[in-house]
């Protein structure tokens, strides 16, 4: 039955509509919010899925260029692989919902958003976020919800939530927060060094939205949604786990009692070894059971250790951070390079300028159309020990590049400052927790290796979280285990003014208040500690020089009008000069010309050569000029590419001239000094004004 289903959200019309589309969808809706149009389904497969001990969720942030009125602009004209911005709008869907769903399902669920409309006013992630929640609490998918999510700026000191696409340009900040009616559940942050009680304060303030919402969804559910299926539950029995428990615990903890994960995983396949053949025959076949029986007691003894004795697995305190070590340089031929280690876990950052048209192209829903300063993340299997085949970046990947990216972003000088693209590559050469944010530790070295004249030096680290009731305990800088058996991994980087990235990560319903602000401050101690102790040591603020081996790159401002005149028709006089000078030459709408060259004098005389084009140029001015035209009251020469001049046959020679041929040929190359611009904007050249300075020049010497 079709119903729709108004309410105000942040002082605009929230709409959804059901029972109108995809009646074949476990549930389906479509949420307007002004002019955004968010479609949403979720469905469940009828069975579980047979070999996985995981639930397998599947979400999918769909971009469709026509929501924007724009045509794809691949030579299929059509929608491709998802953008990086689609994929991580997925996970910013897909961390909320994700741990309020049966730990022990194994039906396949799907939950896709298409958004169909786009005002850049309402943001279609919350649009999705909203109706995704819908989709999944009309179903008859179990799950513990609704969640609900909000946007948050900081606009001129003061806190908004859900900011129109003007107040986001004045913003200092960017949250997207998710949650339930009683906690908050994913943070998503990007923020100018913003100070953490300001964070905290928007993060609070989206969350009293983000309940309104949560109780309109269940007033939704209560009225229409299907009876919840039941399913086949895929839990270890019980009797298995305590059989294992029984004759496993103490082997368990002394396999996991050790700071090295190398020592730990060789401990551990002997635990795994003497289960199997001690209970092999009571449980035939049940191997994948007993995988999960042991791995579920490798989570008891770690929660345990660190519930009831404070204890880590590598015999650190709660706050205390590993060994950390920082070098930078490491890779000469690059344009800068940075190694960040901490503890078992060990970056790569390298750094490349490249010209202002080596930006990247973006073609999505949103106004972003290029972007100059890209980080790519990349997490080989031999990071781990494993020896999966490398298939490009995964969703994982792409989202902690993200990450890494935004956490730099605010502290990036602006073109004008700085004019080049940039794009930075983290290799992650060892993990054992937190390999993020060592990535924005070791990209702050690199920068600052490669001389790029950041703001402030960022650093990251991550705090974690055990649970027990009302009781919990938090930690810094949590390793893999801790971050597999734990219930958060917070993720906070920024510089020693404020906040610049936060992710956060749960597996549990949600977080309380308390356990955010201790979380940031936990975190905020621990950057300004890695700062002081390892990073700074080890460089302290961004090379003077540029490398070698990077393009320098200066730029000159012309007026826009004169742009055709400098790229000439078909391009032919911008190629000419690059051919000339061997310098790269970008030209932008505006009038911004920039020139690219590792040789410094090749681009002050391609700067030169623009400039007179431009009409830049003054009475007195000299120039290598080609004689293009003979006549009997002079020659005529090329000063410029497409722009010719007189030199008159008295200003041709020191001497009296007769014959212009006697001087000069068609081709002849000639210094000539401008002495005139005439009533009719026409250039006049003396040769003799030339070579009387160059005298002059050779007699003072």
């Amino acid at each position: 039955m079709y119903k729709v289903y108004e309410t105000e959200f942040c002082g605009r019309k929230l709409v959804v509509e059901t029972g109108k589309t995809a009646q074949l969808a476990g549930g389906a809706c479509l949420v307007r919010y002004g002019d955004t149009v968010v479609h949403a389904t979720a469905t469940a497969s009828a069975k579980p899925r047979d070999g996985i001990d995981f639930f397998p969720l599947s979400v999918d942030f769909e971009e469709k260029l026509y929501s924007v009125g724009r045509i794809p602009g691949s030579y299929l004209r059509r929608e491709g692989r998802p953008s990086e911005k689609a994929i991580l709008a997925s996970r910013c869907i897909d961390r909320p919902i994700r741990p309020l769903f049966p730990k022990d399902l194994r039906n396949d669920v799907a939950v896709v958003a298409t958004v169909m409309s786009v005002d850049q006013d309402n943001d279609p992630v919350i649009t999705a976020m909203i109706g995704a929640s819908i989709a999944i609490s009309i179903s008859n998918i179990p799950f513990r919800g609704p969640i609900a999510g909000a946007t948050v700026g900081l606009v001129d000191g003061e806190v908004v939530v859900n900011p129109n696409r003007e107040q986001r340009s004045r913003s200092e900040m960017f949250l997207t927060i998710a949650g339930t009616a009683e906690k908050v559940n994913m943070i998503e942050a990007g923020a100018n060094e913003v100070p953490e009680d300001k964070i905290f304060e928007g993060i609070m303030a989206a969350h009293a939205e983000i309940k309104k919402i949560c109780e309109f969804i269940k007033g939704i559910s209560d009225e229409i949604g299907k009876p919840k299926f039941e399913y086949e539950s895929m839990i270890v029995p019980e009797e298995l786990y305590e059989d294992v428990k029984a004759i496993a615990i103490d082997k368990v903890r002394f396999a996991l009692d050790t700071d090295d994960k190398n020592v730990r995983e060789e401990n551990l396949k002997e635990v795994y070894s003497f289960v199997y053949d001690a209970l092999g025959e009571k449980y035939p076949d049940m191997e994948p059971q007993i995988d999960e029986a042991i791995y579920k007691l490798q989570k008891f003894v770690v929660r345990r250790w660190i519930l009831d004795e404070g204890k880590r697995v590598d015999g650190r305190g709660l706050g205390d951070i590993r060994p950390l070590s920082a070098e930078v340089g490491v890779l000469p031929r690059t344009h800068g390079s940075g190694l960040f280690t901490r503890g078992q876990t060990q970056v790569l950052t390298t750094v490349t300028l490249g010209t202002i048209s080596d930006a990247q192209l973006l073609d999505g829903i949103d106004e972003e159309e290029t972007k100059r300063y890209m980080h790519q993340y990349n997490f080989p299997s031999y990071s781990v020990g494993e020896t999966r085949p490398s298939r490009g970046p995964g969703r994982r990947e792409i989202g902690h590049g993200a990450l890494a990216e935004k956490a730099l972003v605010p502290v990036i000088p602006s073109v004008e400052e700085f004019p080049y693209a940039l794009r930075l590559v983290s290799e992650v050469l060892s993990s054992n927790g937190s390999t993020s944010q060592g990535s924005i530790c070791g990209s702050t070295l690199a920068l600052m290796d490669a001389g790029v004249p950041i703001k402030a030096p960022v650093a990251g680290i991550s705090c974690g979280l055990v649970t027990e009731g009302d009781r919990y305990i938090t930690m810094v800088d949590i390793q893999g285990l801790e971050d597999f058996f734990g219930d958060m991994d917070f993720k906070v980087a920024g510089t020693k003014k404020g906040v610049t990235a936060i992710q956060v990560d749960i597996k549990i319903d949600g977080l309380d208040p308390e356990i955010i602000r201790e979380a940031l401050a936990k975190t905020r101690e621990a950057r300004f500690k890695i700062l002081d102790e390892c990073m700074l040591p080890c460089i302290s603020e961004p090379r003077a020089e540029l490398s070698k081996y990077a393009p320098k790159i200066i730029s000159t401002q012309i007026d826009p009008e004169k742009i055709s005149d400098v790229i000439g028709k078909g391009g032919k006089i911008i190629q000419r000069i690059t051919a000339e000078t061997g310098v790269k030459i970008d030209i932008e709408d505006d009038g911004m010309v920039y020139f690219a060259t590792t040789d410094a004098d090749a681009a002050q005389r391609a700067l030169k050569i623009v400039r007179g084009i431009a009409g830049d140029i003054n009475i007195g001015d000299t120039f290598n000029a080609t004689v293009t035209r003979l006549m009997d009251f002079g020659c005529f020469v090329e000063y410029l590419p497409g722009k010719e001049g007189l030199v008159h046959i008295s200003k041709l020679d020191l001497k009296r001239v007769d014959k212009v041929s006697d001087v000069v040929s068609v081709g002849d190359e000639i210094v000539v000094k401008l002495v005139e611009v005439d009533r009719m904007g026409r250039y006049n050249f003396s040769r003799k004004d030339a070579l009387l300075d160059a005298a002059k020049e050779a007699e003072n010497k």
